[in-house]
């Protein structure tokens, strides 16, 4: 690749949403064991950075272990509370069921926070966390936020002159994603058609 002055394509930019334990950290339940069994059994969310020349913005997505399918997400001109609670309640009104759900994500300052814990309680949720500074623990959301990334957005920041038209970007894109994208994991089915088929 250097020879022919080819170079992957790599993030300016990070967002790191870790600033200590300003709050309460959950147990690693899940350690690496991705695996689900049914729809709903295990979720996991992030946050990642998309950087233009208008400013910044950030998706947060919550993905189901099983099919991988997005249930909820949403993308903010700023990672605060309010956005997480707007992925939340998007996530929940697509479950038929929360009661003993295991879901993960890594320290966060928006996981540890209270708010976030007692509507995961209020849902019957079981909380999980990955080591602190340990992108291998959460590797299903590293994976999806990559996929993404190649697929609609490096080497195109610049078709997306506002937040509006990147916001129907990414509607468009996780439309595709859920009901569209094939993949191995689900026998190459989209993520939707390989839940619905499952519960047939």
């Amino acid at each position: 690749m250097h020879s022919l002055k080819l170079f992957g394509k790599r993030p300016k930019e990070k967002y790191h949403s870790y600033k200590g334990e300003i709050g309460k950290t959950a147990d690693n339940i899940i350690n690496r064991n991705f695996k689900a069994d049914a729809p709903y059994e295990k979720i996991t969310t992030d946050v990642s950075q998309f950087n233009f020349s208008w400013g910044k913005c950030y998706l947060s997505p919550v993905i189901d272990m099983y099919s991988n399918e997005v249930l909820g997400y949403d993308l903010s001109l700023n990672p605060n509370l309010v956005q997480i609670s707007h992925m939340l309640d998007m996530t929940f009104s697509n479950m038929p069921h929360t009661k003993d759900t295991i879901f993960h994500s890594d320290q966060g300052w928006q996981y540890q926070h209270s708010s976030f814990i007692s509507e995961l309680k209020k849902h019957d949720i079981i909380q999980s966390m990955s080591r602190k500074g340990n992108c291998y623990d959460n590797c299903i959301m590293e994976s999806f936020f990559g996929r993404m990334k190649n697929e609609m957005y490096y080497g195109h920041e610049k078709d997306f002159e506002s937040f509006e038209e990147f916001s129907i970007a990414v509607d468009e894109y996780i439309y595709y994603y859920n009901n569209k994208r094939i993949q191995s994991k689900t026998k190459w089915m989209p993520p939707v058609v390989y839940r619905e088929t499952s519960m047939c």
